[in-house]
């Protein structure tokens, strides 16, 4: 849904937009449209059909909230459809402002419940007006040949998983990307109940309600923060109730809807779109980032979910060395200081997407599989620390064995059971809290997940445990699930959860070396997630902690594909605090957006380990 990502990429210059709009613009008509849904309101859709009518083509569509400028039918996108691939192909490509926004009659309403029942004919949800849009485009634009997909990233990625819900017969081939499949819990909003903190405020204050009547997009000023140190921005802030008061003034009903829904209450269920990937017609690939830092868990939940469901067509997951929407640009042989050895976006765009399309919508090649006779793989994933891509029959992989790392006495971690029954404890101080990044930027820049955690390991409120070196290749594929032993001086706390692997003291510094980044001893974040103690039990009802009483918390981290390979580590880290990627917790149990600045008091946490209840990490290990 958000979008902190844009600079990560190179953008193409302008001589290469020049003769990519000369392109389109001598192979493509472009027709504007007002599709009637079946409410009488009708949505603002551009149509670009190929000039050549020797054969007919399939429709490839996308459904956003964020305009489908440029508007006037003698103003062309540059490139149509997911990448120039799909431009030089043909297709009928369609583009759609969803109901309320820009040129679309109607009221928006962020992300949109689908609804169960309908109340008559007239009712509606994003799947009737998907479902409406495509009957209308195969009965009115001529020259089709009745197939239809539909693609996006992150919002636009949510139309696309919403059009799985009841779909038109029509509708052949489906790929959510970076989908919010459940945005409460896991997605951009809330992660086991702490909030995403910078990434909301910092979409929330430039995605605003349009008012009554269609319009095109307004010019607006960029929300000045006055400073480029978010840490600093965010803690001079003060409890997110401040945040309305000193910023928003109550501008804006989307950010506040956020402060209003602090648990996982009805309004959250409601908007998660995982209980309904069942009876799914469509061919589906979701596709994700292992370095997103927006939306990592929504492709993982909706194809987990639909695999349990059973589709009627193949679904294959497709995950990549990328953070949000990375495999859409660039070559993705890089991100932040990693390097993959091959240029990962590109191959996505060429031997992965276009061939997705092509065998479903024009029965051309062999889509995703190895060879002809080949099966659908189940998962399409690249494993970063070997940097390969790899294709698996089920996923997770049914040669995956269960293990634990197990935390031990002074540091160690191991997936042998503790020597030694104990606890380590550290003081949580929410006025002191642990960084997201060792770095003065953006509150959640793009590649965080990428990002070096040698800073974090050196601060008395944060525990470290490694592994010794490895004599062999550890490969987690999987879900990553921190069970843990805990206590706290408080009655609510957060706890923070880093798998890590750690680079060997030799590993040679990139060539070259402008950010002059030193990769020996490098600690690589893998995977991380908060965890907000009070809803241990239930997100729906908090509970909170009783002081110095020890508690289990064990939740789910978005799978992983990664190596830690011959003479690295494997480290984790526990801390309380994630800042200002989650919001602060006061360590006492209220409605942490109502706080006061005096609520906010600092607390001892205990993590046990050792024995039959002490704490450590489940994953699953190829073997």
């Amino acid at each position: 849904m958000l979008a902190c990502t844009a600079g990560l990429f190179a953008q193409p210059t302008q001589d290469q937009r020049k003769q990519e709009l000369e392109y389109t613009r001598a192979h493509y008509t472009k027709y504007d449209y007002r599709i009637p849904m079946r409410d009488g309101v009708k949505l603002f859709t551009s149509v670009y059909v190929p000039k050549d009518t020797a054969q007919s083509y399939p429709f490839l569509m996308q459904r956003t909230p964020y305009s489908v400028g440029p508007y006037g039918i003698d103003n062309y996108r540059p490139v149509l459809g997911p990448s120039e691939l799909f431009t030089k192909e043909g297709f009928i490509f369609v583009y759609q402002d969803v109901r309320g926004r820009y040129l679309s009659e109607g009221t928006f309403v962020d992300m949109l419940p689908h609804k169960t029942h309908f109340s008559g004919p007239k009712d509606f949800d994003d799947s009737t007006d998907t479902y409406d849009t495509i009957d209308w485009l195969v009965k009115n634009v001529a020259n089709n040949n009745g197939k239809v997909g539909i693609w996006g990233i992150s919002y636009n990625g949510f139309y696309a998983t919403y059009s799985l819900i009841d779909s038109h017969p029509a509708l052949k081939a489906v790929s959510p990307q970076a989908p919010m499949g459940d945005v409460g819990n896991g997605d951009d909003a809330f992660h086991n109940g702490a909030f995403y903190l910078a990434a909301n405020f910092g979409f929330y204050v430039g995605f605003k309600p349009r008012g009554d009547d269609p319009e095109r997009p307004q010019r607006s000023v960029p929300f000045d923060y006055q400073t480029p140190d978010a840490y600093d921005f965010y803690l001079k802030m003060g409890p997110l109730s401040n945040s309305n008061e000193k910023y928003l003034k109550n501008s804006n009903p989307y950010w506040t809807d956020n402060l209003k829904h602090a648990r996982y209450d009805e309004f959250w269920q409601t908007r998660s779109l995982v209980p309904f990937m069942k009876n799914v017609t469509p061919a589906v690939m979701f596709v994700g980032g292992w370095f997103d830092a927006e939306d990592l868990s929504g492709p993982l939940k909706l194809f987990h979910q639909l695999e349990k469901n059973g589709p009627s067509a193949p679904d294959t997951l497709v995950m990549g060395p990328w953070s949000h929407g990375g495999w859409s640009r660039g070559p993705g042989d890089t991100l932040g200081n990693l390097n993959f050895a091959s240029k990962t976006g590109d191959f996505y765009r060429e031997h992965i997407e276009f061939p997705f399309f092509m065998e479903h919508l024009k029965a051309k090649g062999d889509g995703l599989k190895a060879k002809a006779e080949a099966a659908t793989p189940k998962a399409y994933l690249f494993e970063t620390g070997t940097d390969q891509w790899r294709r698996f029959d089920s996923w997770p992989a049914k040669n995956a064995v269960s293990r634990v790392l197990h935390f031990d006495a002074a540091g160690k971690l191991s997936m042998q059971a503790a020597s030694d029954v104990g606890f380590d404890e550290y003081v949580s101080d929410p006025d002191r809290p642990v960084p997201v990044t060792g770095e003065i930027g953006a509150g959640m820049p793009g590649d965080y997940m990428t990002y070096d955690q040698r800073f974090a390991s050196k601060r008395p409120d944060v525990l470290v445990y490694q592994t010794e070196t490895l004599e062999h290749d550890v490969t987690i594929a999987g879900p990553v699930t921190p069970v843990l032993s805990v206590s706290t001086t408080g009655t609510d706390s957060d706890f923070v959860v880093k798998l890590i692997d750690v680079y060997p003291t030799d590993y040679p510094d990139p060539d070259p070396n402008p950010s002059r980044i030193h990769m020996g001893g490098y600690q690589q974040l893998v995977r991380g997630e908060p965890f907000r103690g009070k809803f241990r039990n239930s997100f729906e009802k908090p509970e909170p902690f009783v002081p110095g009483k020890r508690a289990r918390i064990e939740f789910g981290m978005p799978d992983v594909c990664h190596s830690f390979r011959v003479g690295h580590r494997i480290m984790v880290q526990v801390q309380s605090s994630w800042f200002p990627l989650t919001d602060r917790n006061p360590q006492q149990f209220l409605d942490i957006p109502s706080a006061k600045s005096s609520d906010f008091q600092k607390a001892t946490e205990r993590v046990y380990r050792g024995g039959a209840e002490g704490s450590g990490i489940k994953v699953l290990v190829l073997e």
